[in-house]
């Protein structure tokens, strides 16, 4: 008689995290693996899902001393007019762009500190 996945979550299910803990040692000792990044959860706890951000925002956080090269920075970035883009410098701290990949929002940053701003992406 073969056992099969059902037969093994049951018995998992079942165990206490103690237990748990000595099945997870257990099979890191005999298939030289590492349950490090595995996350255990205990029988009926709602296991939370931790995602991957994949969408950023740049803020604007101060202006510097240099004020118009920032400006033409944000103009560039935004396609915005140059009194929207200086209201916008203005008002810092100020999202600039937001939900963009992480390298638009990395070229961006490097682009608003080069021209004197402080940036922080979130």
């Amino acid at each position: 008689m073969a056992i099969t996945k059902e037969d093994i979550l049951e018995a998992v299910g079942a165990m206490t995290v103690m237990e748990l803990n000595t099945l997870v040692k257990a099979f890191e000792e005999k298939f030289g693996v590492s349950a490090a990044s595995m996350a255990v959860a205990a029988p009926g706890a709602a296991a939370a899902v931790v995602e991957e951000q994949t969408e950023f925002t740049v803020l604007l956080a101060g202006i510097g001393e240099k004020k118009v090269e920032v400006i033409k920075v944000v103009r560039a970035a935004t396609g915005l007019g140059l009194k929207e883009a200086k209201d916008l410098v203005d008002s810092a701290p100020k999202a600039v762009k937001e939900s963009i990949s992480k390298a638009d929002a990395e070229a961006l940053k490097k682009l608003l500190e080069d021209a004197g701003a402080k940036v922080e992406i979130k």
